[in-house]
């Protein structure tokens, strides 16, 4: 049986990501802000998702964990309950 994340919230959330940079995912969707990865995933399957950023910007990170693109957006959120 596969663990399923827990749905931090219905929406992305706006990033500023700086090139080089390396970051720490939140992938089970129990981290304090829903964003980056605060070890809550302890004690189940779920790992952070590491990515490390190839240019300065913004960037829309998933907060649903259903993503296939994870650590960004790609609307699964709308095809949620």
């Amino acid at each position: 049986m596969t663990e399923e994340p827990t749905i931090f919230a219905k929406s992305p959330a706006k990033v500023t990501l700086k090139a080089g940079e390396e970051y720490y995912f939140c992938s089970c969707g129990r981290s304090a802000d829903g964003i980056y990865c605060d070890g809550s995933h302890k004690g189940t399957s779920f790992r952070p998702v590491v990515y490390t950023a190839k240019e300065d910007g913004d960037a829309w990170i998933c907060r649903c964990k259903h993503s296939k693109n994870l650590p960004f957006c790609d609307g699964s959120h709308e095809k949620l309950p």
